[in-house]
């Protein structure tokens, strides 16, 4: 099976740490938010990839090449960054089959046995239950289960089921001529949308199913970031070497092999990368990325980048890689 996966966004969120690295190598648990996707979509017989690429493209082809060497890729840019449905046209000449779209904003826990289930749907929507529903595109339904109508960020509670981002496809012509239709239009809010395309199946006699997932976990943003870190520390991801007596831990963290740590508290929820060194210091609640220098430091729900170097620093900080933040200092950031 293919999958496309699309990359290209600038994740504006997330700065600085995205002004150098794309958003999808962004580390929980010290793993690229782009592996886990890979990982999970490769475990359900997806074996060629399409990887819709922009922002930082060069990262993303290096980092492929060293964690999944031989994995079947194509790379496609989009020039333009004009929404959903542009991204997904460029993967048009490539497509062969019935295909999976995962957007990786978000990790997820998806059952893809209904795509068995439901074998005789055009495709399969994933969608989750949230409270917050005015934040997202809500998908109305049938008393079948199967996709009605999307409303972006509804005023009212029409519908409590948020479209995650992850997609199955089984009629894919009918999916680019709908993507093909949209195109032809003026754009909605600036942007073309691929839900508009799933709109256009519907209205053409597709039967799109809507599965529910079991969890859903946002990587969009710097809080959303270090709460996914959280729950993947406690599902066990990310290993813990032995560390020095002079160490303490408190609850799940991640510490690469060859970091060196010595007279400090970790955790809960702390993440060091490789290379790292963390002396005298508290962290809790923080990502920090590999080769940092962390002295004599109160961390707590942070975000660190790599090669920063940090002394003296108390609290929540934000520092893309290659910055220095001194006691009383300013950041220096190198993008």
């Amino acid at each position: 099976m293919q999958a496309i996966i699309p990359l290209a966004g600038k994740g504006t969120r997330v700065r600085p740490h995205t002004h150098s690295r794309p958003k999808p190598l962004l580390r929980v648990a010290n793993r690229p938010v782009l592996s886990y996707v890979i990982e999970q979509l490769r475990a359900e017989g997806v074996d060629d990839f399409i990887f819709i690429t922009g922002h930082l493209a060069p990262r993303i082809q290096a980092y492929m090449a060293e964690e999944f060497p031989g994995l079947a890729a194509t790379y496609v840019e989009q020039l333009r960054q004009r929404g959903t449905a542009d991204a997904i046209a460029l993967a048009e000449p490539y497509v062969t089959g019935p295909i999976l779209i995962a957007f990786v904003d978000t990790l997820f826990d998806a059952d893809f046995s209904v795509m068995q289930r439901q074998a005789d749907a055009s495709g399969i929507i994933w969608a989750r239950e949230v409270e917050d529903y005015q934040r997202y595109g809500v998908i109305l339904t049938d008393e079948a289960g199967y996709m009605k109508q999307i409303i972006e960020k509804p005023s009212e509670p029409v519908s409590k089921l948020a479209n995650i981002g992850l997609y199955h496809v089984k009629d894919h012509d009918l999916m680019f001529e709908g993507v093909r239709h949209v195109l032809s239009r003026d754009p909605t809010m600036g942007e073309y949308f691929l839900t508009d395309a799933f709109q256009y199946m519907i209205d053409n006699g597709a039967r799109l199913y809507t599965a529910e997932v079991d969890g859903w976990f946002d990587c969009g943003k710097p809080e959303t970031l270090l709460e996914t870190n959280r729950i993947m520390l406690e599902r066990g991801h990310g290993d813990r070497p032995d560390l020095p007596v002079s160490v303490s831990v408190d609850g799940a963290v991640a510490v690469a092999s060859d970091a060196v740590i010595e007279a400090s508290a970790l955790g809960p929820n702390a993440s060091i990368a490789s290379g790292s060194r963390i002396r005298g210091s508290r962290i809790r609640d923080t990502i920090i990325g590999r080769g940092s220098v962390i002295e004599d430091c109160n961390l707590v729900d942070s975000l660190v980048g790599d090669r920063v170097v940090l002394r003296g620093v108390r609290g929540r900080v934000s520092v893309g890689d290659d910055g220095t933040v001194e006691a009383c200092g300013r950041a220096r950031e190198t993008f």
